[in-house]
């Protein structure tokens, strides 16, 4: 009877235990306050409906973090990205069109609980620097790699090689954002993939045939800089966009998360559209859980 008595507590003390494991797994972190950084990726310029503190900032009402927000049930969402900012622009403000956006870090609060952070694209103009060259350089070799050897000096890549001080910059951001909330999950993220793995595009994306990889290693050298900010912060999550969104690239038609190279009433040229805000908020609650 002792033993059979001993056996039952030890089965309810076991029972126990995985139902408490069980809830602790089942009842994951619920984000009250909920602030979001970033650049043009992150404010989604032209997708509707857009904001107007600034408008010159082309900030959606449908970008990933409005989208976030709402999945999560935040208490509170502050969205202060804001089109063409760079690092400089979370403890700088950013002049725009019609207006000022303030420095991005002042919308953090001590009782921040989640910031998403997605910059490091504008920094030393290298986005800018890509979709304002390379299509024009197509013509002179539209089978070859015209824009890769314009910005390789020396055997070395120039675009690539700004990527180092981008990753020392985006550490630096992360490293205040901890410092004004630091009981916040902070995530950092990446960009998603604008060119296909194989085949072109030229009317759509109109870049030389052999520049297409190109712009996939530099996208995937910005990420890696992005990544690596995160790991030597050691306090941050990266949240890895490039790789989920194979196969929704500028070349895929009516599955494209990206817009090619024309303005439409939905989307600004070289940046995610409406599929693609609600594809990367799938991709960031996923890390969140």
């Amino acid at each position: 009877m002792r033993v059979r008595r001993g056996l039952v507590i030890a089965l309810l003390a076991v029972c126990t235990v995985l139902v408490s494991t069980f809830t602790a797994s089942a009842s994951p972190r619920h984000y009250e306050r909920y602030v979001a950084l970033g650049d043009s990726y992150t404010a989604g310029p032209l997708i509707p409906l857009q904001r107007l503190d600034p408008l010159g900032c082309f900030r959606s009402t449908l970008n990933y973090p409005a989208q976030l927000a709402l999945r999560l049930h935040t208490r509170s969402y502050t969205d202060v990205s804001c089109s063409g900012a760079d690092t400089t622009n979370m403890t700088g403000p950013q002049s725009v069109t019609l207006g000022v956006n303030p420095p991005q870090l002042d919308a953090l609060r001590p009782s921040t609980d989640l910031v998403t952070l997605g910059i490091g694209g504008n920094d030393y103009g290298v986005f800018g620097t890509l979709v304002g060259t390379c299509p024009g350089l197509r013509a002179s070799d539209p089978a070859g790699n015209p824009c890769q050897r314009h910005f390789t000096t020396d055997g070395v890549d120039v675009i690539e090689a700004q990527l180092t001080q981008t990753q020392a910059n985006v550490t630096a951001v992360l490293a205040e954002i901890h410092e004004r909330s630091p009981h916040a999950k902070v995530l950092a993220i990446g960009y998603p993939r604008i060119a296909p793995v194989s085949g072109t595009c030229p009317d759509v994306l109109p870049f030389a045939d052999g520049d297409y990889a190109w712009l996939s290693s530099v996208e995937e050298a910005l990420n890696a800089a992005i990544s690596g900010a995160a790991e030597k912060d050691g306090d941050t999550s990266y949240v890895d966009t490039f790789t989920p969104s194979l196969g929704h690239d500028a070349c895929a038609g009516r599955a494209a998360w990206i817009n090619g190279q024309y303005y439409q009433l939905t989307a600004a040229p070289y940046h995610p559209n409406l599929s693609g805000m609600t594809g990367l908020a799938k991709i960031v609650y996923a890390a969140l859980y």
